[in-house]
């Protein structure tokens, strides 16, 4: 079924569902061209932590983005007003497939006809979600990594998205400062994602064997690949938790045994869930 695509983008709002750490890092990005970004979230709490966040960073985000200027974050508990007349809808819930199989059942009774409507999964394809989906072709990946220090995306057809929709983002989203790549088959992970697996599995199952620590193992990182950052330092800023839901599902698609499970388990046990928390692999997050 061909698509509608949604005009006048600039003075129509972007809807973010999710408000975790990668939910209030992509609503920033949206906030950098004037207009308005609307959070959903049932927890009042982290809606509005969210919006915090986007307050205090997007003016100085802007000021990084050719044509940028400072917009607004609002925050609602009501799936309804979040999405009303929004022209793209980004999905940044918790990677559990029967989670996002009802989000996006709910999305597209509630979205106007020509939203766009994007998951942010970092492991699951949107095929695999569209059960309650009446219209697929207006749905696709778009997944962020951490912005807005790292602001390529990657983008996925669900095996029905309108081809305009994908040109049309292509267009558009750098003018918010990120930056599209398309994957042109479905692929586990996308494109950087995949890489980026087979890097972190190994990571943690030298530090889950006792061969090395995580602080060895990303200063090694660190000298050798001239990053300011390493694996470990990078897995807490994501969540242990969201690594560990990640991991569990390559590992099953895969077919093997996920060997660092029980050390993430026993993080996780503890309230060691990476940054947002205060405690992971490092302990000196404010």
């Amino acid at each position: 079924m061909a698509f509608t695509v949604p005009t006048d983008v600039e003075n129509r709002p972007v809807a973010v569902i999710g408000s975790g750490t990668l939910g209030r890092r992509i609503a920033l990005m949206f906030a950098t061209r004037g207009g308005e970004v609307r959070i959903y979230d049932k927890s009042k709490e982290a809606g509005e932590a969210a919006r915090a966040y986007v307050a205090e960073n997007v003016a100085e985000v802007a000021a990084g983005i050719e044509g940028g200027s400072p917009g607004r974050a609002s925050v609602t508990d009501d799936m309804a007003e979040a999405l009303a007349g929004a022209w793209l809808v980004v999905e940044a819930v918790p990677e559990r497939l029967d989670l996002k199989k009802s989000i996006y059942g709910e999305l597209d009774r509630l979205a106007d006809p020509d939203t766009i409507l994007a998951s942010n999964s970092s492991s699951y394809p949107t095929s695999q979600f569209i059960d309650e989906v009446k219209h697929p072709e207006r749905v696709l990946n778009m997944h962020f990594y951490m912005p807005p220090q790292q602001n390529a995306i990657d983008i996925m057809s669900d095996g029905h998205t309108d081809r305009a929709i994908i040109d049309l983002l292509e267009r558009e989203l750098p003018r918010y400062g990120v930056y599209p790549f398309e994957a042109h088959k479905e692929s586990t992970g996308f494109i950087f994602n995949r890489i980026w697996a087979a890097i972190k599995r190994e990571s943690l199952e030298v530090v889950a064997e006792g061969v090395s620590t995580p602080q060895d193992v990303d200063r090694m990182w660190q000298i050798n690949m001239g990053t300011p950052a390493g694996p470990f330092r990078m897995m807490d800023h994501v969540g242990l938790d969201v690594v560990l839901d990640i991991e569990n599902h390559y590992c099953e698609l895969a077919g093997v045994e996920n060997k660092s499970a029980p050390m993430l388990q026993e993080f996780i046990a503890k309230g060691w869930r990476g940054v947002k928390i205060g405690r992971g692999f490092y302990t000196d997050y404010a």
